[in-house]
C-alpha cells in the first residue's frame, strides 16, 4: 500500500467466546516470569534471619541445661515467628502480583465488532489490534491496514532507527518474517509504534512470539533501591553492630563475675534479641507494598516504590488540561463562519442552517475515518446528525498530512467520484497560514477566536481546497486553501476538580496547568478550576528565554498555553532549577522525557501511551486529576505511618534493652530470658506492620507544607522523641522492679510485675505514637480494626499467663495480686499522661 489510508470499514474481530476459548487453550499472552517467592522460599529466607538464629540458639542452650520445657517454648516462638513472617510476606507477594497485573500493557482490540481496551496478557491469536503512535505492540501481528506506520524494533534488533511498515496482501504463512528492515508487513511484541496508525491481526502470543523465542523480558530490569531502603540498611547494620558488641560484652562480664557461662550466653542472647531492630526491614517492605496497593485502590498505580516517599515532598504539580482537569468528553458547542456569523450548538442533533454545512463537512473530512480522539469523535457526531438521511458519499482517503511542530494542522486528501477534495483543521493561526490570510482576515479571525476562547472553548480553524490533478504536493502549504470558519469545542471540568485544586493549595502544592490550547481558553478553564491565574506564558514567549531566564520566570507562571510537547521538558527542568520538587502528568510519546525528568512522573492510564507509562513512576488508571491529589494524600499518610512505626520500634527497644542490661550492671536477678523477649517480639511485629500501617491519615495531613525531600526518615528530632519515650518507660518499669525486689518480693513475682508493667507501657507507647500532631483523644476517635485485634490478643495472652498455672510456669511468673496489677496499669497510664503533656511542647518540632 503506497499512500493509501486505513479502511473506513470496521473489522468485526473475534467473538468474545472465541477469544476465551483460545485463551484457555493457548494460555495468557505473557512471557515466563522469574521465580516467584513461594512460601517455602520465604521460610528458607526467614531461617537466615538473626532473630530466628538467636531463638534457636537459646533453645539449644536450654536443651544443654536439661530444660526441655524452655527449649520447646523457644522453638514454638521460633515457629510463630516463621508463620507471622510467611503470612506477611505471602500477603506482600500477592499484592505485588496484583500490581504487576495492573502494569501489563493495555491493548485496543476489536471483539464482536466493537473496540474495547483489554490487558495485554488477554490478547489471543486472531485478535484484531488497533495500533496508534505511542502504543507498545502487545503480540506478533500481521498488518491488515496501516497509515504512515513506523515502529521502533530496537528491543529485538538493537537498531535504534525506526522501520517503515506496510500492509500485507499475502496469506499469513507467506508473510512470516524476522524483525528488522523497512516495509515488512509485521509488527512484533514489545516493539513501539512511533508514528502513524494501523490495524493488525495477531499471529503469535507469549512464548511463541519473537521476543519469547529469544527469551528477553523487561521484568529482569531491576531499579536501584529506594532511598528509604538504603537508610534502613545502614540503620539495621549500625544497630546490629552495637547490639552484637554489647551482647558479647555482657556474656563476658556475666561469665567472669558470676561463673555460669551457659546462663551468661542466655543473658547475652536475650540482650541481643532486645537490641536487634529486626522489625525495620519487615516494616519497610510491608509498608511500601501495602502502600502501593492502597494507592492502586484509589485508581493510581505506583510503578516505583521511591515515588511513595517522594509524593509527600512535591511542591509543584504540573497538569495538562484535557482529560485530566476536564472530562475529555468533547462536544461541538459553537460554529463561526469566516464572515463572523455564529451559532451555538445546544446538542449534536440540532438542525444547522445550510450555510454551516461546508464547515461541518470539512471538519469531519479532516478527522480520522474511525475516530478515537474525543475532538474528532465530536466532529463525527455532529456530522452524523447534520447529514443524517442524506445519500452517503463514496469517498476513499488518499493521503494524510499529519500534525507537525512547524504546522499545527492536519490535512486529509479524499477521492470522491474521481475528484480530489482536501480538508484541513487545526490551530487557527496554522489554518490562517495555510490560507495565506491577509492582515484584516487574521484580525477578524483573532477577534472571533478570542470571543470563543473567553468562554473556555477549544477553538479549531477549518479550511478546504480543490485539486485538479493527481499530483499532490509534499507539503500541505502547496494547496490553495479557502478558510471556512472556526469550531468551538467544549470539554466540561471533571467533578471535584475545584475541591482537589483547593486541597493542593492548602497542602502547599502549587498547581501549574500546561496545555496546547489558546491562552484565552486556558485562562478561562484555569479560572473555572480555581487556579490563581497570576501569569500565562505561551510557548512562543517561552521559546525566547534561555534556560537560566526561564528558571527565573517559572515561579510566577500558573498557566502555560500553546505549549508543544517537547517544551514540557524545559518547563520541568526550569522548575527543578528553581528548587521545586516537580510532579508532572503526561500521556504522549513526546511527554516521556519530561515524565522521566520530573521527580514524580505521572502517566495517563486510559489515554496514555505505553512509552509514557514506562517513563513514569505513577500511572493514573482513570486519568482523573482528583486521583493525583488522593495519591499525594495517601503518600503523606504512608510516610507518616512509617515514621510512627519506626519511632515506636526505637522507643520500645529502649526499655527492653535497658531491662536486659539492668541486672548485669547492678547484680540483680535476670529479669527477662529469651522466652520473654520472643513474646514481646510477637507483640511488636504485628503492631508495627499491621496496626501502624492501617492507621488512617491525620486531620491536618493536607494542611501541612511539603516536607523537605532530603529529610531523613530518622530525623534527629524523631530519634530524640523516641529515646525520650523509651527512657521514661524504662525508668518507671526499672523503678517498679528494683523497689519490689528490694522490699522482699519474691523473684518470680517481681519478674511478673516488671513484665506486666513493661507490656502496659508498650501499649501506652502505641497510643502515643498513633499521632504526631493530635491529642490522644483525637487519635482514639480514628478507627483502627487491626489495633483492636492486636490489643485483644495481647490482653488475652497476659490474662492466660495469670490464670493458667502452666503458662505462669513457662514465663517463670509468680502470682500477682490486685494491687500489683493496678501498679502495672498505673505505670502505663503514667507514661501515657506524661508523654501526652510533653507532646504539645514537642509537636511544632515534628
Amino acid at each position: 500500500m503506497n499512500d493509501e489510508s486505513l479502511s473506513t470499514s470496521q473489522p468485526t474481530g473475534l467473538s468474545e467466546s472465541e477469544a476465551q476459548a483460545r485463551l484457555a487453550s493457548e494460555g495468557f499472552n505473557e512471557l515466563p516470569r522469574g521465580d516467584r517467592r513461594t512460601a517455602l522460599r520465604i521460610v528458607l529466607e526467614v531461617m537466615r534471619e538473626p532473630m530466628l538464629a538467636l531463638l534457636l540458639g537459646g533453645g539449644v542452650i536450654y536443651l544443654a541445661l536439661g530444660d526441655l520445657k524452655e527449649a520447646l517454648i523457644l522453638l514454638a516462638f521460633a515457629l510463630a515467628s516463621i508463620v507471622i513472617t510467611v503470612v506477611q510476606e505471602t500477603r506482600t507477594e500477592r499484592v505485588l502480583e496484583a500490581l504487576r497485573d495492573l502494569t501489563s500493557p493495555r491493548a485496543l482490540v476489536v471483539r464482536d465488532g466493537a473496540r474495547k481496551r483489554i490487558a495485554g496478557r488477554e490478547v489471543v491469536r486472531g485478535d484484531i489490534v488497533i495500533l496508534s503512535e505511542g502504543d507498545r505492540v502487545p503480540a506478533d501481528a500481521l498488518l491488515r491496514d496501516c497509515q504512515d506506520l513506523q515502529a521502533d524494533e530496537s528491543l529485538l534488533t538493537g537498531e535504534a532507527v525506526p522501520v517503515r511498515k506496510r500492509a500485507c496482501t499475502l496469506a499469513v504463512s507467506d508473510a512470516v518474517g524476522r524483525p528488522g528492515g523497512d516495509d515488512l508487513p509485521q509488527v512484533f511484541s514489545g516493539t513501539l509504534i512511533v508514528r502513524g496508525t494501523g490495524i493488525a491481526e495477531v499471529t503469535a502470543t507469549g512464548a511463541r512470539s519473537e521476543i519469547g523465542k529469544i527469551g528477553q523480558s523487561l521484568s529482569t530490569l531491576e531499579p536501584e533501591p529506594p532511598r528509604l531502603q538504603i537508610q534502613m540498611r545502614r540503620l539495621v547494620r549500625l544497630f546490629g553492630l552495637v547490639g552484637g558488641a554489647v551482647s558479647v560484652l555482657a556474656v563476658v562480664l556475666y561469665g567472669l563475675f558470676r561463673g555460669a557461662w551457659l546462663d551468661a550466653v542466655l543473658a547475652g542472647i536475650a540482650l541481643g534479641m532486645s537490641m536487634l531492630p529486626e522489625e525495620f526491614p519487615v516494616v519497610l517492605t510491608v509498608f511500601m507494598a501495602m502502600g502501593a496497593w492502597r494507592i492502586s485502590r484509589a485508581r493510581v498505580l505506583t510503578r516505583r516504590a521511591s515515588a511513595i516517599e517522594t509524593l509527600g515532598s512535591a511542591t509543584v504539580l504540573c497538569s495538562d488540561k484535557t482529560g485530566t482537569l476536564t472530562e475529555n468528553r468533547m462536544s461541538v458547542a459553537e460554529l463561526r463562519l469566516k464572515d463572523g456569523t455564529a451559532i451555538a450548538v445546544k446538542a449534536a442533533g440540532d438542525q444547522l442552517p445550510p450555510a454551516f454545512h461546508d464547515l461541518v463537512r470539512s471538519g469531519v473530512l479532516a478527522s480520522a475515518p474511525e475516530p478515537f480522539d474525543p475532538m474528532e469523535r465530536a466532529f463525527h457526531e455532529l456530522g452524523h446528525h447534520t447529514f443524517e438521511g442524506k445519500p452517503r458519499e463514496r469517498r476513499s482517503l488518499v493521503r494524510v498530512y499529519g500534525l507537525t511542530p512547524e504546522l499545527l494542522a492536519v490535512t486529509h486528501v479524499w477521492r470522491d467520484d474521481g475528484k480530489l477534495i482536501v480538508a484541513a483543521k487545526g490551530a487557527p493561526e496554522a489554518i490562517a497560514d495555510l490560507c495565506n490570510a491577509s492582515s484584516a482576515g487574521r484580525a477578524a479571525m483573532k477577534s472571533s477566536m478570542d470571543a470563543m476562547a473567553a468562554e473556555g472553548r477549544r477553538v479549531l480553524g477549518v479550511a478546504q481546497a480543490q485539486v485538479g490533478n493527481e499530483s499532490l504536493p509534499e507539503d500541505p502549504r502547496g494547496f490553495a486553501f479557502e478558510y471556512l470558519g472556526l469550531v468551538g469545542l467544549a470539554d466540561p471540568l471533571r467533578a471535584g476538580v475545584r475541591d482537589a485544586v483547593a486541597e493542593c493549595r492548602s497542602a502547599g502544592i502549587r498547581l501549574v496547568m500546561i496545555t496546547g490550547d489558546y491562552s484565552t481558553t486556558a485562562g478561562a478553564i484555569a479560572k473555572q478550576a480555581g487556579l490563581e491565574s497570576r501569569r500565562i506564558m505561551t510557548g512562543e514567549e517561552l521559546g525566547r528565554y534561555t534556560d537560566t531566564e526561564l528558571a527565573q520566570h517559572v515561579g510566577t507562571v500558573t498557566v502555560f498555553a500553546r505549549i508543544m510537547p517537547e517544551q514540557k521538558l524545559r518547563i520541568v527542568n526550569a522548575l527543578k532549577a528553581d528548587g521545586e520538587i516537580v510532579a508532572m502528568t503526561g500521556d504522549g510519546v513526546n511527554d516521556a522525557p519530561s515524565l522521566k525528568a520530573a521527580h514524580i512522573g505521572i502517566a495517563m492510564g486510559e489515554r496514555g501511551t505505553d512509552v509514557a507509562r514506562e517513563a513514569s513512576s505513577i500511572v493514573l488508571l482513570d486519568d482523573d486529576f482528583g486521583s493525583v491529589v488522593k495519591a499525594v494524600r495517601l503518600g503523606r499518610r504512608i510516610y507518616d505511618n512509617l515514621r510512627k512505626a519506626m519511632g515506636f520500634i526505637v522507643a520500645v527497644h529502649v526499655p527492653i534493652a535497658g531491662l536486659g542490661l539492668l541486672p548485669l550492671i547492678f547484680g540483680l536477678p535476670i529479669i527477662f530470658s529469651p522466652i520473654h523477649i520472643a513474646f514481646l517480639e510477637m507483640v511488636i511485629d504485628p503492631v508495627c506492620t499491621l496496626a501502624f500501617e492501617a492507621e488512617t491519615e491525620e486531620d491536618d495531613i493536607m494542611r501541612r507544607p511539603p516536607r523537605t525531600p532530603d529529610e531523613p526518615l530518622f530525623s534527629p528530632r524523631l530519634i530524640v522523641w523516641s529515646l525520650l519515650q523509651g527512657l521514661l518507660a524504662f525508668a518507671l518499669v526499672a523503678a517498679i522492679y528494683i523497689i519490689a525486689y528490694r522490699r522482699g518480693l519474691p523473684e518470680d513475682e517481681a519478674r511478673a510485675l516488671a513484665f506486666f508493667a513493661l507490656v502496659t507501657t508498650i501499649v501506652a507507647l502505641i497510643f502515643v505514637n498513633r499521632s504526631f500532631s493530635a491529642s490522644i483523644w483525637s487519635a482514639l476517635r480514628r478507627p483502627n480494626r487491626a489495633l483492636k485485634f492486636v490489643l485483644s490478643g495481647v490482653a488475652g495472652i497476659l490474662g492466660l499467663s495469670l490464670a493458667w498455672p502452666v503458662a505462669s510456669d513457662l514465663f517463670h511468673f509468680g502470682t500477682l495480686h490486685g494491687d500489683d496489677l493496678a501498679l502495672s496499669v498505673g505505670a502505663g497510664i503514667a507514661v501515657l499522661v506524661i508523654l501526652e503533656l510533653l507532646k504539645p511542647l514537642w509537636r511544632p518540632r515534628f
